[in-house]
């Protein structure tokens, strides 16, 4: 996956925001905002984009887009319960209408037997599409990781609104 593909999804995504006239905010912990850099690098994306939360730390998850403590604490920062509160919260927190969340591990360390390197949990919803979530393991380098999180979240955004 390169820039150029990237920004090829978030075209996409755009467009189709667009069409039906909704607006996205984004929940990022390990792409640390590389999503929404992807979605505003495209021109005019200030119609379809409400904003972005990077939420690296659980404290700044459950500050900001009020992830319980519970949830960390039973299910783990990188879960797709984690991820679901994310996306709730990035949706309560904004004037979006749809909401995407990622959370993994991108390495080259924090990996574990359970959950190694390259983990990546996502959640996605709508005020009239119904709660998504996935799990994925992508191989690579840390880049190469954050990437493919990025274009796993824009490629199923996409096809929730096909």
């Amino acid at each position: 996956m390169d820039d150029n593909n990237l920004l090829d999804l978030a075209d996409q995504l755009g467009a189709a925001l667009k069409a039906r006239n909704l607006t996205l905010v984004l929940a990022e912990s390990c792409t640390g905002g590389m999503a929404a850099q992807t979605v505003t690098a495209i021109a005019g994306s200030s119609m379809w984009f409400d904003r972005g939360f990077v939420t690296y730390s659980n404290q700044s998850k459950q500050e900001m887009l009020n992830v319980s403590t519970k949830t960390i604490s039973t299910y783990g920062a990188v879960s797709e319960q984690t991820a679901t509160e994310m996306a709730l919260g990035a949706l309560k927190n904004s004037h979006a209408s749809i909401a995407g969340s990622i959370t993994g591990i991108a390495g080259p360390d924090g990996g574990t037997i359970e959950k190694p390197v390259g983990t990546v949990c996502f959640a996605w919803m709508g005020t009239h599409q119904p709660l998504q979530t996935i799990t994925q393991h992508f191989q690579g380098d840390r880049h190469q990781i954050r990437q493919q999180a990025v274009a796993a979240l824009l490629t199923n955004l996409l096809a929730t609104l096909d």
